[in-house]
């Protein structure tokens, strides 16, 4: 994990996310400053795929998201990570002692602590973390898994009304946030949210998007998970 721009360090109490480290060795408070905190903007790449990890990040504040890119640009959605959360690409990628398998942004103005590679492997002889981290993979894994069923086997104007839904009666995002998420281009989000506006589902302007009628998004959904 290696930021694009020089962070800034933050006082923050790192065991008020993750409580195992209060029984880490060494401790966090003897950690190089290099280590952080550190904060970046939103936008700022902090890893890419298929390069070396440099270090564990743990998220104190902000969001990061995860996510694979084809070489035409589009972008998939793997998961975020949030304070109290772990990454798995860059745990599994210390494990393996491989190279990452996917690239992660700050989506958020975040703070982070970068914990060397030697360091997080002396962690997992710690029970209490090695029971978070593994924990992290179980509910991952089903995530991923999830994710894997819906680009498989539903089509994708059932999933953009599932990515519509639990978010509120108004979003603030861009049809190439959705984009995004959903591994597909921003024309094609586009054409299906016209295509929901005109069925009376939504209402559309600039950056948002109005939940109209969202038993018809629910019902769309379903059709996709009834399959």
């Amino acid at each position: 994990m290696q930021p694009t721009v020089t962070a800034s360090p933050i006082a923050l109490d790192p065991l008020a996310c993750f409580p195992s480290l209060a029984q880490v060795i060494p401790a966090v408070s003897d950690l190089p400053t290099t280590c952080g905190p550190m904060a970046v903007p939103a936008g700022t790449m902090l890893f890419g795929e298929n390069s070396p990890c440099q270090g564990f990040p743990l998220v104190l504040a902000g969001e990061v998201t995860v996510f694979k890119q084809s070489a035409d640009g589009r972008r998939l959605e793997l998961y975020r990570v949030t304070p109290g959360e772990l990454c798995l690409v860059s745990s599994s990628c210390l494990f393996s002692q491989q190279a990452l398998s996917a690239s992660g942004i700050s989506t958020r103005p975040s703070t982070l602590l970068l914990i060397p590679p030697p360091v997080f492997r002396e962690w997992l002889n710690i029970p209490a973390f090695q029971a978070e981290v593994l924990g992290l993979f179980a509910q991952r894994m089903a995530d991923l898994t999830a994710l894997v069923d819906a680009v498989a086997f539903q089509k994708l104007d059932q999933r953009l009304a599932a990515a519509l839904l639990g978010r509120g009666s108004e979003l603030v995002m861009t049809h190439q946030v959705l984009a995004d998420q959903l591994g597909t281009v921003r024309e094609m989000v586009s054409r299906l949210l016209n295509r929901f506006e005109q069925s009376g589902w939504v209402e559309l302007s600039r950056e948002r998007i109005r939940i109209v009628d969202s038993a018809a998004l629910r019902r769309l959904a379903g059709e996709g998970h009834a399959a």
